[in-house]
């Protein structure tokens, strides 16, 4: 089969398109024929060695997490039917033209490919930082980096919750945002006066999905340390803010992040979709930010 692969940590240059063994299916696995892959920033961080004392990877190797497909072939215990479209978590790479995977859910029929492959990582990240964060109804909730794939995902879920969500993010985004039922505000120097503009009372919580140097000012923002998160910065651990990085990846998480996209109204920002040979290409545009939309690559 054909597979994005590298066998050095390295810049994009270091991705090859490979032909590698279709890989058989173990014991509650299934094998995917791959429709669409996601591209996440902890793609190009694992390529690029950054996560090399927290996580290596045996060489070579291939990337991608989030997979979307159809089930080719089924291990023992897997209670998959071939034929079966689902998504999910690769645990062999899902830049390839074949994937394995234990954790996988069915895909509705009203959630696309493109969409299916968009949200196991950001819908989980989402609804795990929200329910850390304890919020409810009524409550505020500000969200750095509103206007990216996690940032807008839990921006819509709390929206729809029944909290007022202040979104930072860039002015592209502001009117997006908007349409969302948030209330944009512009990232950058002087945020912090900028949501003090819009919200007459006090923020309940804030959820730091962008990284960019805005936790101390959150801190004197909520006034406590109490019901702030990030994703992104590694400053929370100096400052005592809690750094939220991985969680718990079911059958039934998926099922609840397809629900919000295909039953609560939840939309994704779709960026750019890109066949399997240009992944190199995917990667550096995620790796220089701000890519308007998920970015996904086609394979099937």
């Amino acid at each position: 089969m054909r597979a994005i692969t590298f066998s050095a940590y390295g810049g994009p240059d270091v991705l090859q398109l490979s032909e590698v063994p279709v890989p058989e299916p173990g014991p509650g696995q299934v094998r995917l024929s791959v429709r669409v892959a996601g591209v996440n920033p902890i793609d190009w961080k694992i390529r690029s060695g950054a996560m090399r004392q927290n996580f290596q990877v045996p060489f070579p190797h291939i990337p991608g997490l989030e997979v979307a497909g159809v089930v080719d072939a089924v291990g023992e215990g897997a209670d998959f039917a071939v034929g079966d479209e689902v998504f999910g978590w690769s645990e062999t790479g899902a830049y390839a033209e074949y994937a394995l995977a234990k954790t996988v859910a069915p895909k509705p029929a009203a959630l696309s490919w493109a969409d299916a492959a968009a949200v196991p990582v950001a819908g989980e990240t989402a609804l795990r930082a929200l329910g850390l964060l304890g919020v409810r109804e009524g409550e505020t909730l500000l969200i750095h980096g509103a206007s990216g794939t996690v940032g807008r995902f839990a921006a819509q879920v709390a929206v729809a919750r029944g909290l007022t969500v202040i979104g930072t993010g860039g002015s592209r985004s502001l009117d997006d945002l908007k349409s969302l039922g948030v209330v944009p505000v512009l990232y950058g120097d002087g945020w912090l006066d900028r949501v003090r503009e819009v919200t007459p009372g006090p923020v309940d919580a804030v959820f730091d999905a962008a990284g960019h140097g805005v936790l101390p000012a959150s801190v004197e923002l909520r006034g406590t340390k109490d019901r702030i998160i990030t994703i992104a910065d590694g400053a929370a651990f100096e400052l005592g803010i809690p750094f939220t990085s991985m969680g718990e990846q079911t059958r039934e998480v998926l099922t609840e992040i397809a629900g919000w996209v295909t039953e609560r109204g939840v939309r994704v920002a779709q960026g750019r979709s890109y066949p399997l040979a240009e992944a190199a290409a995917a990667q550096t545009e995620s790796e220089g930010g701000h890519p308007g939309g998920k970015l996904t690559i086609a394979v099937g």
